[in-house]
């Protein structure tokens, strides 16, 4: 091997290193303005959103407030998807814990996404569930946590979630599901919507299989302990 080789080498290795110092720092930069910007601003479109668009699907959806939005479905979701939601700060590291030893025994993964990851998922990132894609999840729901209040988190999921093709958020789905807007959305009508949430592709709060129903009824019983999410839906404790 010649001198000149073994010299460039390092060099090559310092421009490769600085290139991607360079790359984490742009990143870093986008996702951090991004995240600003959607602590006031709808996100205008989410990488599901585009998928789908290419699949066929037009897109359907309609941004709410949360205070037009039935509060129903905030103690539907909740309930459904993340019991501890006004507890942790992103991360359920039970639930975690329990969905890795699933994986590791070989039986599907189920379980340990917050309303924060998922809402992290939603906005940002592609749909699939490579380790790489996991970990950017866990990036953006630290990131959003800190950024955004508990009911900016649910208020955004509220209003990007998938709840049947090309539907996304609680307007569309009121509207394309009960024909009637997300303000009007009754105890069982927004169970049924929480209880397609896993698979809207394959289910439908419109048209439920017993399955949905039976889990329609279960997350309605879950609503009981779920503080009334009005206003807020983790308010902080006064003194």
């Amino acid at each position: 091997m010649s001198g000149d080789n073994i010299g460039r080498r390092p060099g090559l290795f310092r421009r490769l290193w600085r290139a991607l110092l360079q790359l984490a720092a742009l990143f870093f930069l986008i996702s951090v303005v991004l995240t600003a910007v959607y602590a006031w601003l709808p996100p205008p479109a989410t990488p599901l959103m585009v998928l789908r668009l290419f699949d066929g699907n037009w897109i359907h959806k309609d941004w709410e407030a949360y205070e037009n939005i039935s509060p129903h479905l905030a103690r539907a979701i909740i309930a459904a998807e993340d019991a501890k939601f006004c507890s942790h700060r992103g991360f359920d590291w039970q639930a975690i814990e329990q969905a890795w030893e699933r994986n590791r025994q070989g039986k599907r993964m189920r379980g340990g996404s917050t309303i924060t990851n998922q809402t992290a998922k939603n906005v940002f990132l592609w749909p699939d569930r490579t380790y790489v894609r996991k970990a950017v999840e866990f990036y953006f729901s630290g990131l959003i946590e800190l950024v955004w209040s508990k009911k900016r988190i649910l208020e955004v999921y509220m209003n990007v979630v998938e709840f049947g093709p090309g539907i996304y958020g609680a307007e569309a789905a009121a509207q394309a599901h009960f024909g009637k807007p997300a303000s009007e959305l009754t105890r069982r009508e927004a169970a049924l919507l929480a209880a397609v949430l896993p698979n809207p592709i394959r289910w439908s709060a419109s048209n439920p299989t017993n399955y949905i129903r039976n889990r329609a009824g279960t997350i309605q019983a879950r609503m009981n302990d779920v503080p009334d999410p009005t206003g807020d839906p983790c308010p902080r404790p006064t003194r």
